[in-house]
């Protein structure tokens, strides 16, 4: 009998602990309840400014080419090469991307003739050091996580500052604080 009650308890305790990792790791969120942003955290904003102006005093113009997105605008990027034409451009949905929660930051440089553009070999200031990453290495200075760090699907242009919460976290409507620094 007690055996019993030790085995019913250990069944409960069990599938009380299962329905916890499925809420915390593996059920995907429902978007209507994620409570998301409708633009740049102000530090991500501050830090974006200054990256602009200590990329500019280098001699290196740079524009930013995506800040915060809504979901649609994530969810069409989404689409990319898979329901529309052109290639993939990200693996993230809508309510996926640290652009959703005004986290993140896209950004080119700037030739000469003032285009845009993503070549990580371009020495436009002539210094004989790639543009891109001696921007790369100002934002890291300021804060920035760079996609061009992650080990698998490299996202060159893409920076991010996530207060040491987790997309999951935030997705369960965790918000950094405006005095939090990364």
């Amino acid at each position: 009998m007690k055996a019993n009650r030790v085995r019913a308890w250990l069944v409960l305790f069990f599938f009380g602990l299962l329905a916890i990792v499925l809420y915390k790791y593996v059920i995907p969120p429902n978007l209507d309840e994620i409570k998301l942003a409708d633009e740049l955290h102000p530090i991500v904003a501050q830090k974006k400014d200054e990256l602009i102006q200590q990329a500019n005093e280098l001699g290196i113009p740079i524009i930013i080419t995506a800040g915060y997105r809504s979901v649609e605008e994530q969810n069409e990027l989404y689409q990319k090469g898979r329901l529309s034409t052109g290639n993939i451009v990200t693996y993230a949905k809508g309510g996926e991307s640290l652009h959703n929660f005004g986290l993140a930051i896209d950004f080119a440089l700037l030739n000469k003739q003032g285009e845009a553009i993503w070549d990580m070999e371009y020495d436009g200031n002539d210094n004989g050091k790639s543009d891109w990453m001696e921007v790369v290495t100002v934002a890291k200075e300021l804060g920035f996580d760079w996609g061009g760090d992650w080990p698998g699907f490299k996202d060159f242009p893409h920076l991010q500052m996530t207060f040491g919460l987790s997309l999951r976290e935030l997705q369960q409507g965790r918000q950094p604080k405006p005095d939090d620094l990364n």
